[in-house]
């Protein structure tokens, strides 16, 4: 766990769709000036203007080229420090158009359920407005004779991408351009909860056309390679990494008309959720050792061994205590059956999907499992 008195950073940054738009408005001002300039003011995409640098501008009187480096301040992930590069060419018999399209290493969208075209570029909504704002802004005096074709690039996205989910959602050969305000914050969560409901989204798509009304969530990739063994037959778009987003996940299969949800864990994150947190980081909540105890309790563990459940921090204390006692299986298999009665209670969803908890040890081996009793409505 992390020391909670460590202080973090504070330093915002901006997203790979911010400093797309900023190098697309530089390589337009070329077009219009003759010179890209070195910085750049552009606008985010709730109308801040922010200064940005640009490296290896270059242009004549057909094209340009700019690129930015994305900075994500102190909240750095795969795509901190990518050459997120703008080609804009002018085109003499479209006037007033603007084209936006990906180039090398920005993903393109194979399955349907994105919100974007597929076979098209993986440029979110907001980046490909925000984009588009930008070049008409700064290519005014060019568009009433022409149009600009935009081609945004990332050099190194094909490596980046593969340590993202995009292949999961059908986004291959690259990374997306995102990002909603333009900014990034200090570890934030935004890109990777974003990720998580375009997962469930993408997995009532493929529901739609294969039959399997399902999305399968698990809390890291153990979790759900044992899933995907319990699972085995389901198409891998229904598997979906939620991390510590249980509530975006869960009211997104809502959303979506998901007939059942399964959700694959082990027991600290489960504990969470039997006791109700909804988002699960080590960081929001402590885990219930006390409803362990109850548990433990409930299937006649002794007294004292009770006790020393609710006096420990972890739940897996509570699961080795339960091991030794010969009680694994049955100690799990009530707090699946918790998980259950928790998330399918009344005030929250009820029987809006059938659920299923599945449940591993920590060498990703299968020790219990319970399902809902209802159908859903």
């Amino acid at each position: 766990m992390m020391d909670k008195t460590s202080q973090r950073g504070t330093r915002t940054g901006f997203t790979t769709g911010a400093c797309s738009a900023a190098a697309a408005r530089a390589a337009v001002l070329g077009l219009v000036g003759g010179s890209v300039p070195t910085r750049v003011e552009a606008r985010l995409p709730k109308g801040q203007l922010i200064c940005f640098e640009v490296i290896d501008g270059r242009c004549d009187a057909e094209a340009a080229h700019a690129v930015v480096v994305k900075d994500a301040g102190d909240d750095p992930d795969c795509t901190d420090k990518a050459r997120l590069t703008a080609d804009v060419r002018l085109l003499r018999d479209r006037p007033g158009e603007v084209l936006l399209r990906g180039g090398t290493g920005v993903g393109t969208v194979t399955m349907a359920g994105l919100g974007l075209e597929v076979g098209g570029p993986a440029i979110n909504p907001v980046p490909r407005r925000n984009i588009e704002e930008n070049v008409r802004e700064a290519g005014a005096p060019l568009l009433d004779d022409a149009g600009l074709e935009v081609t945004i690039s990332v050099p190194q996205g094909v490596e980046m991408a593969r340590k993202t989910l995009n292949a999961r959602l059908g986004i291959l050969g690259g990374i997306s351009i995102l990002g909603t305000t333009g900014i990034v914050k200090p570890y934030s969560t935004a890109a990777y909860r974003a990720s998580v409901v375009q997962g469930v989204q993408v997995a009532a798509t493929v529901g739609k056309s294969s039959g399997h009304s399902v999305v399968v969530l698990t809390t890291g990739g153990r979790t759900e390679q044992f899933a995907m063994r319990e699972c085995a037959g389901l198409p891998q778009a229904c598997f979906v990494q939620m991390g510590d987003f249980l509530r975006y996940a869960l009211d997104t299969a809502a959303e979506e008309g998901l007939r059942e949800v399964v959700i694959g864990g082990m027991v600290g994150k489960l504990t969470k959720i039997a006791q109700g947190e909804t988002i699960t980081h080590a960081n929001r909540a402590e885990v219930d050792t006390g409803l362990l105890a109850e548990l433990a309790a409930s299937i006649g563990a002794p007294a004292d061994e009770c006790a020393a459940i609710a006096a420990n921090v972890t739940a897996r204390f509570a699961a080795e205590r339960m091991q030794a006692l010969g009680l694994l299986n049955e100690f799990h298999d009530a707090l699946a059956r918790k998980v259950i009665s928790t998330l399918c209670a009344p005030e929250r969803y009820g029987s809006r999907f059938r659920l299923r908890v599945l449940v591993c040890d920590f060498d990703g081996q299968k020790i219990a499992e319970a399902c809902s009793t209802h159908a859903p409505v």
